[in-house]
């Protein structure tokens, strides 16, 4: 979903929403604190997020998940599918599945590695490991309580940060900050921190903070110098139009939409017209363009990009404790075990 305007701020309409606010606090903390279902055999790292929103999770699980296949260890990712309508547990086939079965983003995760799709994460968990998983990587499920985590990863976005601190509907936090950050082991900003987050962070808890930023593939540099007609349905659409224009492309119009929008005929004809009458290219990200008809694919130019770390060896140290030490995370021993404080982590 794309953040409402007066998540940003404290106003009128937030207000008259706090009372609603309370009752999603108080419920999603007494879920949380329930006790773990699964207990995994296998290391586990959730990638999570404390706003509702894109953030920009699956990036960061996909390249946590490259980041241990070099360390010869077979990830398996785990996720609910959002907006999928299959309950699974089910492993993600892209020959087979489309968005509509499974979501747009564990197709993404699946041209990587394994991925299972499960309501029931302790279910889906489960079956990974009986599929041969030597380490399960959760895209989301930070609030999920059913599946024992080693490593939780919080991702925040830095353009936007935690909005006005109110937790859903009055504002944008899906628990109170304090309480999400006594589970984490790290804290994930990416982009330019512009929210001040890291601050805000250690105000509370003095946990390692990792940067990473969208960097262009090599296979979307082509675009440079090149007219562009860009929409996309992401949490916050502005930052792949930002990115076009770091890589050089000359933005000629940018349509958003709406968070996991299931883009009709419609839409991309309309795109698709705009681009032809301004001598342009229809281009949309990796992640809008498997939820396109397709039929209408081969008309869209899809462009990827990946994460670029600040300090990988910020990021190999936690992994590393992870496997060296075998367990962690706060059903072990708690956050601390893997270092407090950002000296040599935070850049």
């Amino acid at each position: 979903m794309r953040a409402p305007e007066f998540w940003r701020s404290r106003g009128a309409v937030s207000n008259l929403l706090w009372p609603a606010a309370q009752v999603w606090r108080l419920v999603t903390a007494r879920r949380i604190a329930q006790p773990p279902r699964f207990r995994a055999p296998v290391p586990v790292i959730c990638v999570g997020n404390v706003t509702a929103g894109g953030t920009g999770k699956t990036p960061v699980a996909m390249s946590l998940a490259a980041h241990l296949a070099e360390r010869g260890i077979a990830a398996h990712f785990l996720s609910r599918g959002y907006r999928g309508q299959l309950a699974g547990p089910v492993q993600v086939d892209p020959q087979h599945h489309s968005f509509r079965d499974v979501g747009d983003e564990p197709l993404l995760l699946a041209a990587q590695a394994p991925t299972w799709v499960a309501r029931d994460r302790a279910a889906g968990g489960a079956a990974a490991v009986a599929a041969g998983a030597q380490a399960l990587v959760m895209d989301d499920g930070f609030q999920n309580p059913t599946v024992a985590k080693d490593i939780s990863l919080l991702v925040v976005d830095g353009g936007f940060g935690f909005g006005n601190h109110r937790c859903l509907p009055s504002g944008p936090m899906r628990e109170p900050l304090a309480d999400a950050l006594a589970r984490a082991h790290a804290v994930v900003i990416v982009g330019d921190d512009r929210e001040e987050v890291e601050a805000e962070v250690l105000a509370i808890r003095r946990l390692p903070i990792l940067t990473a930023r969208y960097v262009p593939a090599p296979a979307a540099e082509a675009l440079a110098g090149k007219r562009v007609v860009a929409f996309a349905g992401i949490g916050r659409p502005e930052k792949f139009f930002e990115t076009l224009v770091l890589l050089g492309a000359e933005l000629v119009e940018a349509i958003p939409y709406p968070d996991h929008h299931a883009f009709a005929d419609n839409d991309i004809m309309m795109a698709c017209e705009i681009a032809a009458e301004r001598d342009a290219i229809p281009v949309t990200t990796e992640k809008d363009f498997v939820r396109l008809p397709r039929e209408a694919q081969p008309m869209v130019t899809p462009v990827p990009v990946t994460l670029a770390w600040e300090d990988e060896a910020a990021l190999a140290r936690i992994i590393g404790g992870l496997l060296s030490t075998g367990r962690g995370g706060p059903d072990a021993s708690g956050p601390d075990s893997f270092g407090s404080g950002s000296a040599g982590v935070s850049t």
